[in-house]
């Protein structure tokens, strides 16, 4: 596989793209009263995802793209935290989701331990 040029090419990038895209589809169907509060909320932290792994992908020294990787993963958990209060509130069921925030932080997770590795 030929190295990534841009970050549309790397894999996490384009999963974590792919759950933002469904987060939107999802938030569109949260009661209207919700739209400031949790709707902005998880979709900011969706966002927030392959935002940073955009933005550490540039970056040239390997702490600088780890740094960018963990915050990229403190955002996928603020998500998941906001898909759990959704179920728990009854706005949607949101198994989906979750299964696609578990396939990106592995992925995540994944590339931080190879990056880690390169520089050892």
């Amino acid at each position: 596989m030929a190295p990534a040029r841009t970050f549309r090419d790397l894999l996490i990038w384009q999963k974590a793209h792919q759950f933002v895209l469904c987060v939107y589809r999802e938030t569109e169907r949260f009661p209207r009263d919700e739209r400031f509060g949790l709707t902005r909320q998880l979709r900011r932290s969706a966002v927030s995802i392959p935002a940073n792994l955009a933005e550490g992908f540039v970056k040239r020294g390997i702490a600088d793209k780890l740094r960018y990787l963990n915050i990229a993963q403190g955002s996928l958990e603020e998500s998941r935290y906001y898909l759990i209060l959704a179920s728990d509130l009854g706005l949607a069921h949101l198994a989906a989701l979750e299964q696609l925030a578990d396939e990106c932080s592995k992925m995540i997770e994944a590339y931080s331990q190879t990056l880690r590795q390169s520089r050892a």
